[in-house]
């Protein structure tokens, strides 16, 4: 890795960890040329697959997008931005684990949808009533009933 102070072509590593739960390593570097030390980070990139809307068309994931309909189910809810993090890397995970180059944007519903039901129900229903598109109360009623049964046999 070249130097960012002198731009020599040479530089060593002088001390390596693990950290963000084991995701990256940490690594102390320090220049051959100058003398001076710097740290980088390396993470494995992993290519999320493009996402086919029930239109056809196709897109690249946006995990900002995932993010911003997850935190409007979840706003004014008493969830940590931590347990909101750890549920958006676990669809991200189980995207990837499709080994799919494509996956369809019905299947990232359910997986958000089955987050949030975990996370928080109230958040839950909010995000299934715009994803399913409820046109009265009958259909708040039956996710609301179907929620209930699911907490009675997990």
């Amino acid at each position: 890795m070249h130097c960012p102070f002198c731009r020599a072509p040479d530089t060593k590593v002088i001390d390596s960890r693990l950290v963000g739960e084991g995701e990256q390593v940490r690594r102390r570097r320090e220049c051959v040329v100058c003398g001076e030390r710097f740290t980088t980070f390396e993470g494995a990139e992993l290519v999320t697959p493009r996402v086919i809307k029930s239109d056809g068309s196709r897109e690249p994931f946006d995990d900002n997008k995932l993010r911003k309909s997850m935190m409007h189910a979840l706003q004014k809810r008493p969830v940590s931005i931590e347990k909101i993090d750890h549920a958006l890397t676990r669809i991200q995970r189980q995207l990837r684990a499709t080994g799919e180059r494509e996956v369809k944007s019905i299947l990232i519903g359910e997986l958000v949808m089955t987050e949030l039901a975990k996370l928080d129900k109230v958040a839950y229903v909010r995000f299934a009533s715009v994803y399913r598109d409820f046109q009265d109360v009958d259909a708040f009623n039956a996710e609301i009933e179907k929620l209930k049964q699911h907490e009675s046999n997990p």
